[in-house]
């Protein structure tokens, strides 16, 4: 599979780092075939196109030729494109940033990093277009329906001890979301249980068994039968908060997926429904600088 280029010093395009592309053994076709056999979700005729282009280039940094034999281990770099991507109603706005860290607000419905439908409209392009850096790295994940906070490592090799935070639950995140309120749920509490993939593929199921995702729980406010609770996640499972909050029959505002599927990952988007789920704040020490931070998200729910 393609991943981010790490071989010769190739400059950004847009925003978008150079991905790679590796020739398997004993392969016997030309470098057009070999993409469009290998990349199938990208049009053959959309390959044909970048490489006359001159857009896919050789380990030289050359452009590579269509009728080019491809050799066993030879790599290939592109630059990821979509044709008619479409454009995100909200734009990402940095909350902070020093020579290690980057630290993003991110609408609803901004994929992380580039997947499906959206490359120039992800969050780390947008970001990488706006900086320059081309190093740049999320250090964690949030769901493309989910918003708020996302911290963006500078220097890859500083990512590690970033990652380190999260491994070992030395960083502190908080997490709001809008839900129905039934007053016969005893808030505080502590949702524990075991997560698994379920079914379609893009959810997550609690099934018997020990626990492996801890959510807090507690209640900020009411507003007649809906409420804004705080959520503070423990482990980060897939889709956790989500399927936590569901289990307790308080399954949060425009969630498309949990308890039913009502629209799948594909469909087009309702922007005027995002997922009530907002990464509200984070806390933790800093392992280059040795500073306490604490970011706060500069985006609201709707109760």
């Amino acid at each position: 599979m393609s991943q981010a280029g790490q071989g010769p010093q190739l400059p950004m395009r847009d925003g978008v780092s150079a991905s790679v592309v590796s020739v398997p053994p004993a392969c016997t076709l030309n470098v057009l075939d070999f993409l469009a056999a290998r990349m199938p979700g990208i049009a053959r005729s959309e390959w044909a196109q970048r490489l006359q282009q001159g857009l896919v280039l050789q380990e030289n940094g050359q452009p590579a030729l269509p009728d080019q034999a491809c050799q066993p281990g030879q790599r290939f770099y592109y630059y990821r494109n979509l044709v008619d991507e479409p454009v995100l109603p909200v734009q990402a706005r940095i909350v902070f940033e020093d020579d290690h860290l980057l630290v993003a607000d991110k609408p609803h419905f901004m994929p992380v990093t580039p997947s499906g439908r959206y490359v120039q409209q992800s969050l780390l392009v947008q970001l990488k277009r706006l900086t320059a850096c081309a190093d740049l790295v999320p250090l964690h994940r949030i769901d493309r329906e989910t918003a708020g906070l996302v911290l963006l490592g500078k220097r890859l090799h500083e990512r590690d001890a970033y990652h380190a935070l999260f491994r070992d639950k030395h960083i502190h995140k908080t997490y709001h979301a809008v839900a129905a309120w039934p007053p016969e749920v005893a808030l505080p509490r502590v949702h524990t249980s075991r997560l698994v993939p379920g079914e379609p593929f893009f959810r997550t199921q609690e099934v018997a068994g020990q626990a492996n995702s801890e959510t807090r729980i507690s209640l900020l406010r009411t507003a007649g039968e809906r409420a804004l609770y705080q959520l503070e996640p423990i482990t980060g499972k897939r889709h956790q908060l989500r399927v936590h909050m569901n289990a307790l029959g308080m399954p949060i505002e425009g969630d498309l997926f949990y308890p039913t599927v009502l629209r799948g990952p594909d469909a087009p988007e309702d922007f005027s429904q995002p997922l009530q789920l907002l990464a509200q704040s984070v806390q933790f020490t800093d392992p280059h600088t040795g500073q306490a931070r604490v970011f706060e998200s500069q985006l609201q729910l709707q109760l």
